[in-house]
């Protein structure tokens, strides 16, 4: 498979505690819970749902948009 380009991943910080999720929803299963202060690579922002990754582990996943720290 081709992919015709890649997302470089934004550094963010997290404002406020947050729960990634398997998908963009509330009701979506939790992946892990990160702590304000904790980075997060987001790939790509729609919606109010961040997509990306965290941790040394880089876990994917889906979290509020508002819980991510205004740079």
């Amino acid at each position: 498979m081709i992919a015709s380009h890649y997302a470089e991943p934004v550094g963010r910080r997290l404002a406020a505690a947050a729960t990634v999720r398997y998908g963009p929803s509330a009701d979506s299963d939790p992946v892990e819970t990160v702590e304000p202060g904790e980075a997060f690579c987001m790939l790509d922002d729609s919606l109010g749902w961040a997509w990306g990754y965290v941790g040394a582990d880089r876990r994917v996943g889906y979290l509020p948009s508002e819980t991510l720290a205004k740079d």
